[in-house]
């Protein structure tokens, strides 16, 4: 519980009222059939507003949702080729590569080797080439061809994201591909009502 002889107000309108009594305020804002919130209670005198506090919970929450729809989520998708991929094969995949692109997510391209495949590695690295050449107008190289186990992955980004410089297409030490980060919504802080007791002055 607060014990404040007087509060700082500022009104409805963001004029500031000046420094006044405690109880005045709260009559002040009880007249107005609104709230009387505390917005500052480090200052001396606390400072308290007259508002609908209903309606700015409201507003926050509101605010808060909008925020979140507006937030974009990157995703990787990922797509698989063989090293000896036929151009339907190839070209019915790739229509997915763009489409994710162009939806604003990741394409994460794996070369999939089957048995003594591998040791052809440069005929994966071919199909790499002929992706990177296919979206190079939509995208760009976030991870160079890099060998994983028995496969051979290329990440590539959207042009109008923030992404690592692209560049030639190489071979690359094996190393996990970077994780998509994501951001939460900015939290709104809500402002609390003010619990004030008036002290009476002592009788003489």
């Amino acid at each position: 519980m607060i014990r404040v002889r007087e509060v700082s107000v500022i009104g409805d309108d963001g004029e500031s009222i000046g420094t006044i009594p405690t109880e005045e305020a709260l009559s002040m804002a009880e007249e107005q059939n609104m709230d009387l919130v505390e917005v500052s209670p480090n200052s001396n005198p606390p400072v308290c507003r007259i508002m609908d506090y209903g309606k700015h919970k409201y507003k926050a929450s509101k605010k808060a949702h909008e925020a979140k729809k507006k937030q974009k989520i990157i995703h990787v998708k990922e797509v698989k080729f063989r090293p000896n991929t036929d151009q339907h094969d190839f070209d019915f995949k790739l229509r997915n590569v763009l489409r994710f692109l162009e939806n604003g997510d990741k394409a994460k391209v794996v070369i999939f080797f089957k048995g003594r495949e591998i040791v052809h590695r440069e005929f994966g690295m071919k199909v790499l080439e002929r992706v990177a050449e296919a979206t190079e107008e939509t995208a760009v190289i976030e991870q160079q061809a890099k060998q994983e186990g028995r496969t051979l992955v290329m990440i590539l980004a959207p042009k109008n994201t923030k992404t690592k410089k692209g560049g030639t297409l190489k071979a690359q030490p094996v190393s996990k591909p970077a994780e998509v980060p994501t951001e939460k919504p900015a939290e709104v802080p809500a402002a609390t009502p003010v619990e004030v007791s008036v002290e009476k002055p002592a009788e003489e």
